[in-house]
């Protein structure tokens, strides 16, 4: 899964102590995200988005396709 986590908080000027701080969580779950070690809990990709002004898709793409 690719994510634009980053990408958002960079546009905004914040660092990955205040994103964390903002979204209840810890720095180090932030930077897990961003770096694709960790996918979201759901909860959490919600305010992710919701917080960035996105949908959760336009945060996070998943490239999976179903087998035909």
């Amino acid at each position: 899964m690719e994510n634009r986590v980053k990408q958002h908080r960079e546009a905004r000027g914040w660092s990955q102590g205040e994103l964390a701080r903002r979204l209840g969580v810890s720095r180090q779950t932030v930077n897990a995200v961003e770096t694709d070690k960790y996918d979201p809990s759901l909860p959490l990709a919600l305010r992710m988005a919701r917080l960035f002004g996105v949908s959760v898709p336009e945060l996070f793409i998943d490239h999976w396709e179903p087998e035909a």
